[in-house]
This record gives structure tokens, sequence and C-alpha cells, in this order.
């Protein structure tokens, strides 16, 4: 019976340690009787206790007791108090490299004046999304122009 209540019923055996015979035989018994009276999906039996149920449940909705708690709100009447889950940062406006002996910054500034440095190229571009990534090449091409040659494509 452990063995069985092992592996079909899922019990391990800490839980079935140190239980009296009688114990484990009402374990063994509870699930013995889940198998006996396991009904497969699409069987005559299980098919006729689901229409049953439904009929049932229909016959209890009555249509007045539905409208009771039925409340119709007019639009004007709902207010929706809307908090945005994540606020998007200002467009960058403008951007500067700081040389310091042989290392580089990147500083992007935002709308807002607020801004941020990068000390290196990758994590400035991880940081960023694709309309950031959009306004930083148009203020590269404003100020240095664009500086691709029609012979190079």
């Amino acid at each position: 019976m452990s063995t069985y209540l092992k592996h079909m019923g899922g019990y391990t055996n800490k839980q079935l340690k140190g239980n009296s015979f009688d114990e484990i035989q009402k374990l063994f018994d509870r699930e013995m009787k889940r198998v006996n009276t396991f009904m497969a999906m699409g069987s005559e039996v299980q098919e006729s206790k689901e229409k049953k149920v439904e009929v049932k449940e229909v016959e209890e909705d009555d249509e007045a007791e539905l409208k009771k708690h039925l409340v119709i709100k007019k639009d004007e009447d709902i207010a929706i108090d809307a908090i945005p889950l994540a606020t998007k940062p200002p467009v960058i406006i403008d951007y500067k490299l700081h040389k310091e002996g042989m290392m580089v910054h990147y500083q992007l500034i935002r709308a807002d004046r607020s801004s941020k440095r990068y000390s290196l190229m990758i994590r400035m571009l991880q940081g960023i999304d694709k309309e950031d990534l959009e306004a930083l090449w148009k203020l590269v091409k404003k100020n240095h122009g664009d500086i691709r040659h029609e012979d190079e494509f």
C-alpha cells in the first residue's frame, strides 16, 4: 500500500513514515476510491452529468434575478483615474563628448535638462530605445552633416 501511495498518490516516505497501518489503509482506500470513480472525458455518463448541470444552472438563473443585480451607468457617470505604469523619459535634445586623457565619456542631455554620462558606447546604446536612437542620429547629422558619399554604396 505504501508503494502504491508513493507512486500513484504522490506521497513521500516522510509523509508515510510513522503512520499506523490503519492510517495508511485510510489513505489507500481514498486513493482507490478516486481511481474507481474516475470517468473518462467524453464518456456517456460524463456527458449526461454535464447536461444535467447545464439545465439546472439555466433554470436557476432567472432573468428577474439578474436584473436585480444589474446596474447600468451612463458614460458621463464613469470616471477613470488612469495611472501610467511606465513613464517615458523626455526626448534627447543634445549630446556631448568628454575626453579625460585616453577615456571618452558620452553625455546625453534630455529635454528636461537631465543628463547621464556613459563611459562605454555599448552601455549608452543599451540604455536608450529606438526613438531615442533616432533623435540622437538626427542630432549627429545636424551637427556634423551627412558625410556618406554616393560611391560608398
